[in-house]
């Protein structure tokens, strides 16, 4: 019977030695992560009021954030009575291991950084890479996010990225437009390269340096194939685009040239064995 006095007193010895000690543990894990998200939402506003390229505003933020955390979780071991040198000196010993287990973590880490720093693409641009095509929403510690051109999200991990080869659409400020326009063998040449080259004169959008290409550049099948190059600003490409091919149609059918369309020609032969 004198071990339950015991057990009891060794009990509450604990519990007032350990249970404040955890309760303020959970207070300050809980109140640090609560810091950790108000600075990071701080640092968003405030880099968002500032001529810091957008791109580094959700890289510096997330740092802070996990730094606040860092600091938190020594703080709350230390309330335990853990030397931070020790603790330091277990991760140390650790790393090698920890390094082995999340290399793919640390790798897209360092990935992230270097596309920071080289900035192959920004927030906006319009890109192709790891094998999608979209807009470039955000550029994170670990992974890149954007948006195809149907508004689908694309999580990219940032090795992917930063190990393939990338191809921003709206890297420079102006594009060259590339379409292919056949008419028939019959039509006049000369007379159809002019109409392209009005047409385009005649679209606002089209630039006038560097001057347009308009020559042959193929006698197919059942065409003579014409190559139109003008040039225009990056935003404007689709617009240019779109209207080219439209006004070019039906200004080539006004002046009686002719688009025409795959055709064979088939020879009977009568066998009269």
């Amino acid at each position: 019977m004198e071990e339950i006095p015991n057990f009891l007193s060794t009990l509450i010895e604990y519990v007032s030695t350990w249970g404040l000690r955890v309760v303020g543990a959970i207070v300050i894990l809980v109140l640090g992560r609560m810091v950790a998200g108000w600075v990071k939402n701080a640092l968003v506003k405030s880099l968002a009021k500032t001529k810091v390229d957008q791109t580094l505003v959700p890289f510096i933020s997330g740092m802070a954030y996990y730094l606040v955390i860092a600091f938190v979780v020594i703080a709350v071991m230390g309330l335990f009575g853990i030397p931070t040198a020790s603790f330091v000196a277990v991760l140390g010993a650790a790393g090698l291991a920890v390094g082995l287990a999340i290399q793919g973590t640390l790798s897209n880490f360092a990935a992230g950084v270097m596309l920071l720093l080289l900035r192959p693409f920004r927030v906006g641009d319009l890109v192709e890479t790891g094998g999608e095509l979209g807009v470039i929403e955000e550029i994170g510690i670990f992974s890149t996010t954007m948006s195809s051109l149907d508004n689908i999200r694309i999580i990219l991990p940032n090795s992917k990225v930063y190990g393939e080869k990338v191809r921003n659409y709206t890297g420079n400020e102006t594009r060259r437009v590339d379409l292919v326009i056949g008419i028939s063998y019959s039509d006049d040449i000369g007379r159809a390269i002019e109409i392209i080259q009005k047409t385009i004169a005649d679209e606002p959008l089209a630039l006038r340096e560097p001057e347009p290409t308009v020559a042959v550049s193929n006698l197919g099948d059942s065409s003579v194939d014409l190559v139109v190059r003008p040039w225009c600003k990056t935003a404007d490409y689709w617009t240019v685009y779109f209207n080219l091919t439209r006004h070019i149609k039906e200004n080539l059918e006004a002046a009686g040239c002719t688009i025409p369309f795959p055709q064979h020609d088939v020879h009977l032969f009568n066998d009269a064995a």
